[in-house]
């Protein structure tokens, strides 16, 4: 495991970030796919974690105090519970550590994969999307310009 110097994060937050990572996405067999806890996705929460760093700290510091120690220490129920609890309360800090997990979660080939599509980039050749309804864009056509033409 990487040190603190290099993730951010102390062996305490990277051991709760890894726990609560796998309380949210558990990895299931009937469908071939890892949990967020996996090593690789894993690795790439915590090389994610940039300008998130600090939030994704105070969401660890808030599981602890939730969990009355470390998150990682509780049994499965109550690790379900406090994880509950947690993201019922819609802070900042809950919203920002569920996209990170999530962001790297969804980017793992072998969920792609799962999800029938091609773990490829979009471009160049593109994903077909169903025509809709274009009506719909309307009233942002409507808006006033709010940008300025170069010159």
């Amino acid at each position: 495991m990487r040190n603190e110097s290099e993730t951010g994060l102390s062996p305490a937050e990277s051991r709760d970030l890894r726990c609560i990572a796998g309380v949210m996405i558990p990895a299931d067999a009937g469908l071939g796919v890892p949990g967020a806890d996996d090593a690789a996705i894993f690795a790439d929460v915590v090389k994610s974690l940039g300008r998130d760093l600090p939030d994704v700290r105070a969401a660890l510091a808030d599981l602890t105090a939730l969990s009355g120690g470390a998150f990682a220490d509780l049994p499965a129920d109550r690790q379900e519970a406090v994880t509950h609890a947690f993201h019922a309360t819609l802070s900042r800090t809950a919203i920002t550590l569920g996209r990170v997990i999530l962001q790297c979660y969804y980017r793992d080939d072998r969920v792609v994969r799962s999800l029938g599509l091609e773990p490829r980039p979009p471009f160049p050749l593109g994903h077909k999307l169903e025509q809709g309804d274009w009506s719909l864009l309307d009233p942002v056509r409507a808006r006033p310009k709010m940008w300025r033409d170069a010159p």
